[in-house]
């Protein structure tokens, strides 16, 4: 197998996945900033242009990080960061779904429209107008997440899992592209904190 990966708080979180579950597998960079990911080869790879992308060792393609991790889960012995019953994987599925949606979304095209304008205006639809709206949102969403932290460990309950992976690495690009984590946010603050000291955080 070979993970395309590059820059950018989706790839970081295929990596920080690999890290905790103790997988290597070689590597291939795409320059995004300079759009290699927008031509030939990496197109044949991903026609959606986007990184990274796991080549299975048939020459399959599976893109999209939550896929991605969770096939690697399945076929790697060890310790599964998706829950270990049936409903351990569903409150992982649910609050993956729930981080995705309401923050990672609003806050990615905040991004985009706002500070990363000039690098996606010529590659996607851009919405300048919509920006503010979509960072206070992703804010309104943590500011009810902090909430919920405030009665368990991590964001899909009492155990470390793919949903903490998700959030954390979209909070740490948030914290460069202008779009801080609140101070205010205590419990988030300490879950942040805390997630940013394991090993697997600086991959």
């Amino acid at each position: 197998m070979k993970l395309y990966t590059s820059i950018g708080p989706n790839p970081h979180v295929v990596r920080m996945y690999m890290a905790e579950r103790d997988i290597t597998l070689p590597t291939q960079d795409v320059d995004i900033v300079k759009g290699e990911n927008l031509g030939v080869p990496y197109l044949s790879v991903n026609p959606a242009a986007q990184s990274p992308a796991l080549e299975l060792d048939d020459g399959s393609i599976i893109t999209e990080i939550w896929p991605i991790c969770e096939y690697l889960d399945e076929t790697h012995t060890g310790d599964s960061l998706f829950g270990a019953n049936p409903e351990e994987r569903a409150q992982t599925r649910r609050w993956t779904r729930w981080v995705d949606l309401n923050v990672l979304e609003p806050m990615t095209n905040g991004f985009r429209f706002s500070e990363g304008l000039a690098m996606f205006k010529d590659r996607t639809r851009c919405l300048p107008e919509a920006a503010p709206g979509l960072k206070a949102r992703a804010q309104d969403k943590l500011k009810f997440l902090d909430g919920q932290l405030a009665s368990r460990a991590y964001v899909a309950g009492d155990s470390f899992s793919f949903a903490d992976i998700m959030l954390f690495c979209f909070l740490a690009f948030g914290n460069q592209v202008g779009q801080p984590l609140n101070p205010a946010f205590q419990h988030l603050t300490a879950w942040f904190e805390k997630v940013g000291a394991r090993p697997s955080a600086s991959v």
